[in-house]
């Protein structure tokens, strides 16, 4: 700012001297400055439905004035002050931006072709502005404060800019690249001084004004336009027009819908009141909300001054017009009570008209096909927004009678045309709801069609106060179920997140639930899913389980029905586990009787005594298990008893042998080992299916301390806690009956076991069906720190396994992979160790040996 004050200072000062002739010139060349060319201009007015492209002509020499006005001094602009033709602004409103060329120089006036009067609404065309010229034009604004619409645009060459100067030569504002709004001063002549932006160089340019106050012409938008049936106005914006105006009246509080004018360009405007302030601005699609009086006023232009078509669409959301109707469908497929209509491209919008005779919720449903790519809008008669999709996903509350406007919108970014249908539903209605069902668990599963894409169904039921109700629902092909719960009235019940499952009913009386099918596929299809209402409180319809005893078939046989009432004697921890026919677990929820969460399967603690409910996937509400789905429960103590004993020395004796005689059946033993040793489990290295057991072990309180899945046979397992310590085993998923061997070591300690020797023969191990482990020690003087372990089958068949234990039972070496011949090298601790080989439960014989790494292989 302080160059640029100090720029104009130095042009004033020179032109000091030159003061009195200029005042002279412009006193004696006024009328002529006044009159100014006669350029032939046409107009830029748009046709009511199609405007055409007025023709710009280019000024010519004899048509320019024989004197030129000096121009003011380049000054900055205000941003927002203003100037008028009688009263400056101050200095240091008026200071100018200074390009490079106005530096400690002074400009001359122009000479050439360019220059003269300007007319509101016409465009004029400069086809060639050098270096230092300055063209001049005039402009007179006939009212007091007027907004004046300028438009400079590049047309080829070098950069113009333009500024603006009240009849006393002080800036009013600046001219650049981009439509510009100009707030004048007093009525009179405004002068408009246009150069090269650097002052060298060469180009062309187009300029335009326009009047917000008194426009050239403004054409008068009808009430039909505000219609959604209109199909707007198109028109053209020539290339460097200041802008196309319309006029228009709606009610105060209207609300308008603004569509983006569309074209190739970037057309945009603001739509002002009467006292010409802007309300709203026409460019992206939005709403418009008429807050202030009119008549109203629109400018629309071109950003960059480019010839552009558009199609200005302003329907009206309030009190809509133009909108099909769309009648209220009733449950069950709605028939020919449906809304249709097209969107071609993104953004686009249709709409219908709703109609209620009482307040409440309606359900809005698009084919979902459609539905990803529409967005919907709900308007109240006053044209607010009630409620969107997204926002609205299940329903939307209307809160009063009347008809409203829902408004469709594209929202597909390609752009594809877009045939929808709708149908709106009232949850206050019951009409094509499906007969009332009951709510015990021993019914079977409702099938549900549907027919039609937009389709809402009603399942009714009754319900007492207190009750706690859940829905289940699942297609019966790949798709998605929409479900929730409303009471008589239509209203939507439990729709906060709670921690309980399912929703208490707040009274005794009718409800309903509400659900469809998302998707929709294939129309020449039978669209179904499966329903299930159920009572989780005091549940009726299922089938009675008491505890059972280890080492026997679960007490509850396989049956079907979702659920089972768990009789529990005494209070505590209990193994709740579900099975099908082949042993696959099926997870499960525990409920008390008035319907709150106890547990979920496996370990569940009951807090006394009573009748419990256990459900199938209780909290699985996506999924329907019907009765035809047979299913096994183990309801054990946690803590085992009845437990067969073992030994911890199992390389010695014969394999505990047990069998699984039905699925779910769980059998426990008791091992000898003190708390804190370490054990291992030995099973033969070929068995399959029951004969590979879970293992798991526990203490005396029931507390987990290890299973078969990583300590038992790839560690070592301590065990912490109290003893007794117990190992309870049940077939792993998919096997559901046969026999097994099982055998525990204790490896911690002074190794038992007989010495593995040091030298080339080793020992030979004999295996066969009860005796598939074998146990060595080496004491802690005959083995290295790094030691060579070497096994090889001499006979028979099968494979063997090689693990070493330090003496406090951790495993340093091993589990090897099976082989028939292999050799390891361990990095051992200090002190003695024990080596165990494990094998297949065949007939075969095994060398074992072991050296110093150090020394070479014999």
């Amino acid at each position: 700012m302080k160059e640029n004050n100090l720029v104009y200072s130095n042009l004033r000062a020179r032109r000091g001297s030159l003061i009195l002739v200029f005042i002279v010139a412009v006193a004696t060349m006024l009328s002529a400055i006044l009159v100014g060319p006669g350029a032939a201009m046409a107009s830029a007015r748009p046709a009511p439905e199609q405007s055409s492209a007025p023709k710009a002509v280019t000024a010519s020499p004899s048509e320019s004035p024989t004197t030129s006005q000096s121009p003011a001094p380049l000054k900055s602009p205000a941003p927002s002050g203003s100037a008028g033709a009688a009263e400056s602004p101050s200095r240091a409103e008026s200071a100018s931006p200074v390009k490079p060329a106005d530096r400690g120089r002074r400009r001359s006036a122009d000479t050439g072709e360019c220059r003269g009067k300007l007319t509101f609404g016409k465009i004029v065309v400069c086809p060639s502005i050098t270096d230092e010229q300055e063209n001049v034009w005039t402009v007179t604004s006939t009212v007091d404060s007027d907004i004046l619409l300028a438009k400079l645009t590049q047309a080829s060459g070098d950069g113009v800019g333009g500024r603006v100067t009240d009849r006393n030569g002080e800036y009013v504002c600046y001219l650049g690249p981009y439509p510009e709004e100009c707030q004048l001063g007093a009525a009179g002549i405004y002068t408009i001084t246009v150069s090269l932006y650097y002052g060298t160089g060469t180009g062309s340019y187009k300029l335009s004004v326009e009047s917000t106050r008194t426009p050239s012409e403004c054409e008068k938008l009808p009430e039909k336009f505000f219609s959604f049936a209109s199909a707007g106005r198109t028109g053209t914006l020539p290339a460097g027009a200041a802008g196309h105006c319309y006029k228009f009246n709606q009610p105060t509080g209207a609300v308008l819908h603004l569509a983006g004018p569309g074209g190739a360009g970037d057309v945009q405007g603001s739509i002002l009141d009467a006292q010409y302030k802007p309300l709203c601005q026409v460019r992206y699609t939005t709403e418009c909300t008429l807050s202030r009086p009119g008549p109203y006023r629109l400018f629309l232009r071109e950003l960059y001054g480019n010839e552009t078509a558009y199609t200005l669409k302003m329907p009206r959301i309030s009190h809509a017009a133009g909108c099909p109707v769309v009648p209220l469908a009733s449950f069950g497929d709605p028939g020919t009570n449906v809304g249709t209509g097209t969107v071609a491209q993104q953004d686009e919008v249709a709409c219908h008209a709703l109609t209620t005779t009482t307040a409440g919720a309606v359900v809005v449903r698009f084919a979902q096909h459609h539905d990803q790519y529409l967005w919907w809008y709900m308007y109240g008669p006053d044209g607010q927004r009630i409620c969107e999709e997204y926002s609205s996903a299940r329903y939307c509350a209307l809160p009063a009678a009347g008809t409203y406007t829902l408004l469709v919108q594209h929202q597909n970014i390609m752009g594809t045309e877009i045939n929808y249908q709708v149908a709106v539903t009232a949850l206050n209605r019951n009409d094509g709801c499906a007969q009332a069902t009951g709510t015990s668990w021993d019914q079977p599963a409702l099938l549900v069609h549907q027919t039609s894409a937009v389709q809402t169904n009603c399942q009714p039921f009754q319900g007492q106060a207190g009750d706690q109700i859940i829905t289940y629902a699942a297609p019966t092909v790949y798709n998605e179920v929409s479900t929730w719960l409303v009471d008589d009235a239509g209203v939507t019940l439990c729709t906060e997140w709670s921690e309980r499952d399912g929703c208490v009913l707040p009274a005794t009386g009718t409800y309903r639930v509400i659900s469809y099918l998302r998707s929709w596929n294939d129309p020449t299809e039978d669209h179904t899913y499966k329903m299930q209402v159920r009572r989780l409180s005091d549940a009726a319809g299922c089938p009675t389980v008491t505890p059972g005893t280890y080492g026997a078939a679960p007490a509850s046989a396989l049956g079907g029905i979702r659920c089972r009432i768990l009789d529990i004697p005494a209070s505590g921890v209990y193994r709740v586990k579900a099975v099908d026919a082949q042993n696959y677990r099926s997870y499960a929820r525990v409920y008390d009787s008035a319907g709150a969460r106890v547990c979920d399967d496996m370990w569940c603690n009951f807090p006394a005594p009573g009748r419990y409910t256990m459900v199938l996937a209780g909290a699985a509400t996506t999924t329907v298990i019907d009765n035809d789905f047979r299913y096994a429960v183990a309801l054990l103590p946690y803590v085992p008893s009845g437990c067969d004993p073992v030994s911890e020395t199992g390389y010695q004796e014969a394999p505990y042998r047990g069998e699984f005689v039905a699925a779910g059946q769980h059998d426990c033993l008791q091992l000898p080992s003190p708390a804190g040793a370490r054990i291992v489990a030995l099973l033969p290295g070929d068995a399959t299916g029951a004969g590979m057991p879970e293992i798991a072990v526990l203490d005396s309180t029931g507390a987990y301390l290890c299973d078969s899945s990583w300590s038992l046979r790839q560690y070592s397992c301590e065990l912490t806690g109290t003893a007794p310590f117990f190992a309870v085993l049940n077939a792993d998923d998919g096997d559901a009956t046969g026999s097994y061997a099982v055998a525990f070591a204790r490896v911690d300690g002074a190794p038992s076991c007989p010495v593995l020797p040091r030298d080339a023969t080793g020992v030979t191990v004999t295996t066969g069906a009860d005796r598939f482990a074998a146990c060595f020690s080496i004491p802690a003087d005959q083995h290295a720190a790094r030691e060579v372990f070497t096994y090889r089958r001499t006979s028979g068949e099968g494979d063997a396994r090689l693990s070493v234990f330090d003496g406090g039972g951790v495993r340093y070496c091993g589990p090897t992979g099976p082989s028939v011949d292999r050799t390891v090298t361990c990095s051992l601790p200090a002190g003695p160790v024990m080596v165990i080989l494990e094998t297949d439960a065949v007939d075969a014989t095994y060398q074992l040996t072991h050296r110093d790494a150090t020394t070479p292989a014999p």
